[in-house]
């Protein structure tokens, strides 16, 4: 694929991921819900991903956007040695979670 394929296929990821979490245009969409490792079986995400997600999570599950955050929190891990990567939210512990309310 050429250069402008990719950008493309960004692009349409990007305004698919705003239709389906109800973002305006001036919303940032994190790097992490338009692109995807080789596996494609990441059990992280970024905060931000989550954060923007919660709404649609709350709505979908008929649970309070609240407790969808709270419930992101108690799942997300600090970077590793407090330097190193990024703080990430393992996304099958808050399902899991969530699944219990």
């Amino acid at each position: 694929p050429t250069n402008e394929d990719l950008l493309a296929t960004i692009a349409g990821r990007v305004a698919a991921y705003r239709a389906a979490n109800g973002l305006a245009d001036d919303v940032t969409v994190p790097v992490d819900a338009v692109t995807a490792s080789g596996s494609g079986l990441d059990p992280d995400i970024s905060v931000a991903n989550d954060r923007l997600q919660a709404p649609r999570v709350a709505a979908a599950r008929d649970l309070d956007l609240a407790d969808v955050l709270a419930t992101i929190e108690d799942h997300t891990s600090g970077r590793t040695a407090g330097i190193l990567g990024e703080t990430a939210v393992d996304v099958l512990a808050v399902n899991l979670a969530l699944d219990g309310r």
